[in-house]
């Protein structure tokens, strides 16, 4: 057992690593869109699932002998798989296929089948590991409850080290070579305890044994199959709660899924132990499934809840507020005390229910292997329904709140249906089942929930909206005795505009913005056609609307309650830039994965923008990329210019190394690139800034700004065909910026000091 369970701790510890790795990966190729991001998701666990099924079907044919075997082999199997992994889905489907399909049962099909030998061999894992440990009755549900809790505490570590140290040092690469190599351990480990399994056969249940067996004196297999599936669900579905929960209070970076998922399966796999630890003296676990399952959840609604009501309130204030940025110092280690907080002890009491599960269904050893396939079945199956469920049905209908609601009345039901089985007198899952009604009735709806996290104040006007993909929220601060005019009766929106918990657009639009969005059509000789990479909140789509020969604005945003929330803006002041937009036929503001829309059409655009971004958001390593940047590249039309801003040091080097023309403005620190030479002349350029229909359209989007002359007034770093350069920095496949914390980022400031490396290359 000791030897195993540090095979089984390393083989989820690598499990874990893979899943980070192949789930970034296949998402480049199908999209970073939720529904995307859901049939990855769905490909992965249909993979576990086709495992467990053949697990369950194989492994009590086999001798314990022949079962550790098996769990060698699928262990070694995956760790061939991770070294492989990257040609087939990356250099394969996310490079060579990107765009390319489009239909959704395709792109499932093909996730499918770039995951399905790993995960079917993960899948099956467990069932042959149950086989070969099964030697006595009385042990096996304690024994198979420790083995999968160390799995899962191996997961747990995988994910919060994963995460937050060896992706961001290692790249995805190098990550999967760990993992591969922590497989290779787990397999070498169950190979050497092969001497003293040699000539054990599988066991041959006694007709006494059997009847007890088919007597299942807890309930059916059937039953439990049902039970664990729904517990699966809920656990799941409030993972993805806690996520979109900690993303808008902690802010979406590339540290905290890995943080609420480590400190979920972290917290489950403590839980199974301990209960492992219980099963072995309980007579019934039928009252202890019921109750731990309830807790938890009457848990994890007591605690969003306190959550809710403390916001407002100092310290909480202070730490959280999405005022402030969390992305480092005593804020950010306050959101990751927080995601501990709200997440632990939920998952700790659910995470009990496994073993009390085994102990209710193992009841045969002919069968163990069985058992424990079909359970696990059932609960990979909840796991995907609550993913797929919540993540692109419930929260787009019923919107977070509502999605929570809904678990409570699940985990009221769940309750009831074990009174009315096991007796009404029982007080402590009454008073749970009391607890599932009131959270019910108490939790707050969607507009309550979303404007106490944003910080809302009584009398403030605020737009908001929230799907699937994600949500947005624009507060006005604007004072309250100013809201008057004689044409809309009220006064032009001016505060934070906030998406995925960040604030970095405002209204009126912010110069960088504007800056971004004129600079390129006011450069380029003929701005016919202009495409933007993101709309944030309006501000450079609007500017990218500067030039009368601009026929065409197409504008793509990947969190779809942006639009919605513009929209509703734009209802309420209708002589504003907002409304123009919608209303113009220029503007065509639409869904959708900016970086997936590159990839798809031959249409070619006189200017491509990228909306600001800040490198360490999550995923924003795929709009700073060389791959993203040779895709803008292969959509401009001859003379055709890319402009984005460039906020460190590896966006720049990575910029210059793809367009062989690139200018650096300086102190706005935006990028200009072409495969031609760029017709810039800052003279000529402060004159256009300056002619009145270019004033007067800026000053539609911010009329307290006009000097757009000082983001470009030093002098330009220039990078011509010859010059020297750094090479690509900023990959697909290491994303060193978005992992700011082990790639420390670095300002363009500094590439003005004639010791840089790169100024000393590139500057004239």
């Amino acid at each position: 057992m000791p030897r195993l369970a540090v095979a089984f701790f390393c083989s989820g510890f690598a499990a874990l690593l893979c899943q980070i790795v192949w789930q970034r990966m296949l998402g480049i190729f199908a999209g970073s869109d939720t529904v995307s991001a859901a049939l990855v998701v769905g490909a992965f666990l249909a993979g576990l699932g086709l495992g467990s099924i053949i697990g369950a079907k194989v492994a009590d044919r086999l001798s314990p002998y022949k079962a550790m075997i098996g769990f060698a082999l699928a262990e070694a199997g995956v760790a061939v798989f991770a070294l492989v992994s990257k040609f087939f889905l990356y250099d394969f489907l996310a490079t060579d296929l990107a765009g390319v399909v489009d239909d959704p049962v395709a792109i499932f099909a093909l996730c499918f089948a770039g995951l399905v030998l790993p995960t079917t061999l993960m899948g099956a894992s467990l069932p042959l590991l149950a086989r070969a440990i099964a030697t006595s009755l009385d042990t096996v549900a304690e024994r198979i409850g420790a083995l999968y809790g160390l799995n899962t505490l191996g997961a747990g570590l995988g994910a919060l080290l994963g995460g937050w140290l060896l992706v961001g040092n290692l790249g995805f690469v190098g990550a999967l070579v760990l993992a591969a190599g922590l497989d290779l351990l787990a397999a070498v480990l169950a190979l050497t305890l092969l001497p003293g399994l040699r000539g054990t056969v599988a066991p041959t249940p006694a007709p006494a044994a059997r009847a007890a067996a088919q007597a299942e004196p807890f309930g059916s297999l059937k039953l439990w199959c049902v039970l664990v599936f729904l517990s699966g669900y809920v656990i799941v579905a409030l993972e993805i709660i806690w996520v979109r929960l900690a993303g808008q209070v902690g802010q979406y970076h590339a540290y905290l899924f890995p943080t609420v998922l480590g400190v979920f399966l972290l917290a489950d796999g403590a839980g199974m132990a301990v209960a492992a630890r219980m099963v072995r003296r309980m007579k019934d676990p039928r009252p202890a499934f019921f109750i731990t399952q309830a807790g938890g959840f009457a848990l994890g609604a007591a605690l969003i809840l306190a959550l809710y009501l403390a916001l407002p309130h100092w310290p909480f204030n202070a730490l959280y507020s999405t005022d402030y940025s969390r992305l480092r110092g005593e804020r950010l280690v306050a959101t990751i005390g927080l995601i501990v907080l709200l997440v632990g002890p939920p998952s700790f009491l659910i995470g009990m229910t496994f073993p009390f599960v085994q102990r209710a269904v193992q009841q045969d050893l002919a069968s163990v292997g069985a058992r424990v396939g079909w359970v696990q079945l059932a609960n990979i199956l909840g796991n995907a329904a609550g993913s797929i469920g919540t993540g692109i049905v419930t929260f787009h209908l019923l919107g977070t709140a509502g999605t929570l609601q809904l678990l409570a009345a699940l985990s009221l039901l769940l309750t009831l249906f074990w009174l009315w089985k096991g007796g009404w007198g029982r007080k402590p899952e009454l008073a749970l089942a009391g607890a599932c009604g009131v959270a019910l009735v108490v939790l707050p709806g969607n507009a309550q929930l979303w404007a106490r996290l944003h910080n809302e104040q009584p009398g403030q006007r605020v737009a908001w909206a929230e799907d699937r993909s994600g949500v947005a929220f624009f507060r006005d601060d604007g004072p309250l005795q100013a809201r008057t005019d004689g044409a809309t009766g009220l006064a032009d929106p001016h505060g934070p505009f906030f998406i995925q918990g960040f604030s970095q657009g405002r209204i009126p639009f912010l110069p960088i913005h504007q800056f971004l969005g004129a600079v390129g059509p006011l450069i380029h000789p003929n701005p016919e056609r202009v495409l933007c990479i993101g709309i944030g909140s309006g501000g450079t789509p609007w500017a990218a609307g500067v030039s009368p020969a601009t026929r065409e604005v197409r504008a793509i945003e990947l969190v779809g309650p942006v639009i919605t929330a513009l929209e509703e803006l734009a209802g309420r002041h209708p002589d504003g830039p907002i409304a123009e937009m919608f209303r113009n036929p220029r503007w065509r503001l639409e869904y959708g994965d900016g970086r997936r829309a590159l990839s798809k059409g031959e249409e070619q655009y006189d200017i491509i923008q990228a909306d600001a971004i800040l490198p360490e958001g999550s995923h924003s390593g795929l709009l700073y990329s060389e791959e993203f940047l040779q895709s803008v590249r292969r959509r401009l039309a001859p003379g055709g210019i890319y402009v984005q801003w460039g906020p460190t040091q590896r966006t720049v080097e990575t910029f210059a190394a793809v367009f062989p023309y690139t200018l650096l403005l300086m102190p706005g620190s935006v990028l200009i690139g072409s495969d031609r030479p760029i017709p810039y002349d800052a003279d000529a350029l402060a004159r256009r800034f300056q002619d009145p229909q270019v004033v007067a359209h800026l000053l539609r989007g911010n009329r307290g700004y006009s000097d757009y002359g000082a983001m470009f007034g030093r002098q330009a770093l220039s990078w011509q065909p010859g010059s020297p350069r750094a090479e690509a920095s900023l990959t697909d496949v290491f994303p060193r910026d978005e992992f700011y914390l082990n790639n420390p980022v670095q300002g363009t400031q500094a590439l003005m000091r004639p010791t840089d490396v790169i100024a000393r290359a590139a500057h004239r």
